[in-house]
Order: structure tokens, then C-alpha cells, then sequence
């Protein structure tokens, strides 16, 4: 009995052990497909190439480079800098691009330059198929000669006038030798190029020992030539001397140059308007009408406010075309203009306040053409209670506008009626009815920020208030100890702007390569200022000497 008990047992575990596996394989089969396992978060291996990495007497036309998966490359043609750079009529033809492999093929059409190290630096192009997991800077070096160069130089590069970081900036390295003029970055390839990518840091790597220029291109053709034109430069004053590894501690400033004067053309923009352009930055830009016209001819001239143009608007004549001087002191040009178009525009009017006027602004009513006459018989201008104040009326000598001036009540609504021939413009032609509501607002809706201006060495500058776009909003001039009041400001967030102004010109100036004249020095006070309505910001600004 004992033994057969015993075997029972036996059995029974052995039962239960069966229908454990039944139940467990049962499990398994409910559970369909598997889940794939943990997310691939490794970026692809470079495992090996032909030729070798670091090859010398490099004299292939092919390179392959293998990786232990399958690698995608994703904007390759910004990301890729071939340093020395290689003639763009010969590009090298580099794939598989589009589809995935685990290879790259590089094929050589340039002739290369002897005793030279090469890199193809291939930014953060290289990534794994799946995951688009980014193998970080990825470079493969050569050398034509018998030696790979090994020397490092970094620094970094910003913005001359604004707060925002610069990115993908071509940094280029000139050779200081019997060759090298200071036209060099105008018509010729650097002996070294690199590109900060998507950062403000740069570094270039594999450099041979010697002087050389470093100049900075935010350009739009990547063709390593600067044309002033299109493209924003910056660069070191002083020779870079690289006798071991260096690290650049000045930043290099981007800034773009103001061109030289030159007249471009004049046209017909619509009837009655005409627009002349031109390059630079004008220091007294004159237009005379040589034609003969009769004596109630009349132009007005406005310059186009962020363009290089000027607009003419004239009065209506029977001609073909108008010939010009246009003068700015000792250069002149003549322009002959045709007149072809038919159409005259009607006056338009168009009221900006946008329902509320700050207590700081003046009321403008833009228009289509320069106004010459206002009718205030044809106005009303009173609160909405019908209650009439005293006002003043001017057309702008710099804009096609007119404005308004009266003593501006807190909190109050205001009504304005421009009734049918209140205004009549440079062709005669005069208003349909335009009416305007608004309001002011009450000093506590506004802000205020305080700033005592420490300045011990009386160095000039110009504090402004700008916009979280670095768009200019107020700004006053100081060269000695203060305190200024920016009163009145819209609560929003603001920036401090410092510009020393070494020439005490009340502007900021920009720079210029071929003079080595760095721009204007700007710096940002390090917190942006959140105004609030009925509150007193006060800041302590301390004006630094310039080393």
C-alpha cells in the first residue's frame, strides 16, 4: 500500500507538470507576433574602409567605407565639407543616396592637391536606416602625402547686432603665403574649410603648421567665395599662428557689409509712381527732372521703408517718358523712365490703430499716394460722447501719410470721420468716407523699466529697448553716468541692447572687410525683461571698457 501510494503521487506530479507545459506553450500561442524588443538607439559603427582610414600616398579614385548596418544619408549636399575644398566643376559623385546600405562610395573626379590631407567630413549625414539614429561627425581623412597633418583649431561665431545664435556658417582658413593677397576671399578657394552645422561652434581638425587668415561666410551659393551682395562675413584681425592645437577665445563676428553707392534703374510702378533703385547706403541722394514740364508740375519723393528704393510720385502730363538726375554729391546718373501705364489707382485710406491707440503714438491714416491737402471742414474728430477737443492736423514728410495731434484722455473712445474730399492727393483725387473707433489706455496699463547707468569711463553708447525679435521699440544715447526712464510700454517681454558707439554717431555701424574694420560693439544685458502693467522695472547697467 505504502508503494502504490507513492507511485500515485509520482504520477500525480507528473500530471500536473504535463498540463503546466500545456497551459505555458497555450500562453505563448496566445501571444501572436513578437514585440520586436527594446527601441534600436545606437548610432551605425564605421568598421572598416578601402583604402584604409588615415591612408597615406593616397593615390585612388575610390573609396569605400563599410558600416555594420544599414545607414541612410540625409542632406548630404549640406551637410558634406570636402577640406581642402575641391573644385565644384568635378564634384565627386558619392552614393548609394535615397536608399539604404552599409557601404559609402566615393568617387574622385578632382585632381588632388600632392602632400595634402584631405577630409571628408560628413557632418551628422550618416545615419542607421531604422531609427535615423545619427552618427555624430563622421570623417574620413587621407593624405596624398607621405604624413597626416594633425593639428586642431575651435572657436566660435555670433551674431554682430543680434541676440539670435548663427548656424551653419562656412569657416575658412587661408594660407599666409607668397601667394595670398587680402583679395583672396573674393576669387579664390580656401586651403581649409570647415561649417559649424547646427551650432555656433566650430573646429576644424587634420591642419598642417603655418599662418593663416580666418574669415567666417554665412553665404548663400556654399561656394566658399565671398560676394558681398549676398553674403554676411566675419573674421580675426590677427594672423592665427599654428605651431600646436589652438583654441579661439574671441568670438568671430558675422556682419554684413554696406555696398558701395550705385544707381540701379528707375521704372513706371504704377501710373503716376515711379521707383528708382540702387545699392549702398546713400549720403545725399538727389532727383531733378530734366524734362521740360509745365510749372504746376509737382514729385514727391518718399524712400521704401527696409529697401534699397526710392518712390516719385508726380503729377499726371501727357509725355512718353521722363528723363532724370539722379545725384548723390559727385556721382550722377540720368535715367530716362517710360510712361506706359493707364490705369490711375484711386485714393485709398486705411486706418491702422487697430482699435486702440497707445499714449505715446501719433493717429496716422496711411494712403496709397502722397496726400497735399487736408480739408478739416470735411472732419469729425470727438470723443463717442460727442464731446469736441481741439486738434492739429499734418500730411508726413517722410511717409504717405497724415497724422493727428490732440492731448490723449486716459481711457477714452475716440470717433474720427473722414468724410467724402477731406483728403485730396498728388492726382487730384480725393476720400471716399473712412471712419475710425478707438481707445486709449489708462497709465496703469502700462509698464515702465528704470535703468541707472553706471559709466565711470564716459564711453558712448546707445541703450535700446527691443522687442524678443531684436526690433529697435525705444532707444536713448548716454555717455556718462544716468538714469533713463522707458516709460509707457506695452507689458511684454523686452531686451536690453548696448551699442557702443565709437564714433558717436547715434547710429550702429557695420564693418568692412577689406578696411579690417570690425562692426560697432553690442552687447545684450543677460536677462530678457517681462514688463507688467503698473510696474517699475529698475535696472543697474554697468558700461564695460573695451579691451
Amino acid at each position: 500500500m505504502f508503494i502504490c501510494s507513492k507511485l500515485f503521487e509520482l504520477r500525480k506530479i507528473q500530471h500536473l507538470f504535463l498540463i503546466f507545459l500545456v497551459l505555458s506553450f497555450s500562453q505563448c500561442a496566445k501571444k501572436g507576433r513578437p514585440d520586436g524588443g527594446p527601441k534600436d538607439e545606437d548610432a551605425p559603427l564605421f568598421v572598416t574602409s578601402n583604402p584604409p582610414y588615415e591612408t597615406t600616398n593616397f593615390d585612388k579614385k575610390e573609396i569605400n567605407i563599410y558600416f555594420n548596418e544599414y545607414i541612410k544619408l540625409k542632406d548630404l549636399r549640406k551637410q558634406l565639407i570636402v577640406s581642402p575644398p575641391l573644385n565644384p566643376a568635378n564634384p565627386s559623385i558619392i552614393s548609394p543616396q535615397g536608399s539604404p546600405s552599409k557601404f559609402i562610395n566615393i568617387k574622385i573626379l578632382d585632381t588632388l592637391k600632392d602632400n595634402s590631407t584631405y577630409i571628408f567630413d560628413f557632418g551628422n549625414s550618416v545615419q542607421d536606416n531604422n531609427e535615423a539614429n545619427t552618427l555624430e561627425r563622421f570623417k574620413y581623412v587621407f593624405s596624398t602625402g607621405s604624413y597626416i597633418d594633425s593639428l586642431n583649431l575651435s572657436g566660435n561665431v555670433k551674431n554682430s547686432f543680434k541676440s539670435e545664435s548663427v548656424e551653419d556658417i562656412k569657416l575658412l582658413l587661408f594660407r599666409l603665403d607668397s601667394s595670398y593677397t587680402d583679395s583672396a576671399v573674393y576669387n579664390r578657394k580656401p586651403d581649409y574649410v570647415t561649417s559649424s552645422l547646427d551650432s555656433s561652434n566650430y573646429q576644424f581638425t587634420n591642419l598642417r603648421k603655418g599662418n593663416y587668415l580666418l574669415v567666417a561666410l554665412n553665404e548663400v551659393r556654399s561656394d566658399y567665395i565671398f560676394n558681398p551682395k549676398t553674403d554676411e562675413i566675419g573674421f580675426l584681425r590677427d594672423t592665427i599662428s599654428l605651431p600646436r592645437d589652438s583654441i579661439i577665445s574671441d568670438a568671430i563676428l558675422i556682419f554684413k557689409e554696406e555696398l558701395p553707392y550705385i544707381f540701379k534703374r528707375g521704372k513706371e510702378f504704377r501710373k503716376g509712381q515711379l521707383t528708382f533703385s540702387y545699392q549702398g547706403k546713400p549720403s545725399d541722394l538727389k532727383i531733378e527732372t530734366l524734362s521740360t514740364v509745365p510749372d504746376n508740375f509737382k514729385t514727391i519723393i518718399f524712400p521704401e521703408k527696409g529697401k534699397d528704393t526710392l518712390n516719385l510720385w508726380h503729377s499726371l502730363i501727357d509725355k512718353d517718358s521722363l528723363i532724370f538726375k539722379i545725384s548723390n554729391n559727385a556721382v550722377i546718373d540720368t535715367v530716362t523712365v517710360k510712361l506706359r501705364k493707364k490705369e490711375l489707382d484711386s485714393l485709398k485710406v486705411t486706418d491702422i490703430t487697430g482699435g486702440i491707440l497707445n499714449l505715446k503714438d501719433t493717429l496716422f491714416f496711411v494712403t496709397n499716394n502722397p496726400i497735399v491737402k487736408i480739408d478739416t471742414s470735411k472732419i469729425d474728430f470727438n470723443h463717442t460722447d460727442s464731446i469736441r477737443f481741439s486738434y492739429k492736423t499734418f500730411i508726413s514728410k517722410k511717409e504717405s501719410k497724415v497724422g493727428f495731434l490732440f492731448e490723449k484722455k486716459q481711457k477714452k473712445p475716440y470717433k474720427v470721420n473722414l468724410y467724402p474730399n477731406a483728403l485730396t492727393d498728388i492726382f487730384n483725387t480725393t476720400n471716399d468716407t473712412i471712419s475710425s473707433l478707438f481707445r486709449t489706455r489708462g497709465t496703469e496699463d502700462y509698464g515702465e523699466i528704470s535703468i541707472t547707468i553706471q559709466n565711470p569711463k564716459n564711453i558712448p553708447v546707445i541703450i535700446q529697448l527691443t522687442d524678443i525679435n531684436d526690433d529697435t521699440v525705444v532707444q536713448e544715447t548716454s555717455s556718462k553716468n544716468k538714469k533713463i526712464s522707458f516709460d509707457l510700454l506695452i507689458p511684454k517681454k523686452y531686451k536690453i541692447r548696448i551699442i557702443y558707439d565709437s564714433n558717436r554717431n547715434g547710429i550702429w555701424d557695420t564693418g568692412n572687410y577689406l578696411d579690417k574694420k570690425q562692426p560697432e560693439h553690442v552687447e545684450y544685458f543677460p536677462e530678457i525683461q517681462e514688463v507688467r502693467a503698473n510696474w517699475l522695472l529698475p535696472i543697474v547697467l554697468t558700461i564695460k571698457e573695451l579691451q
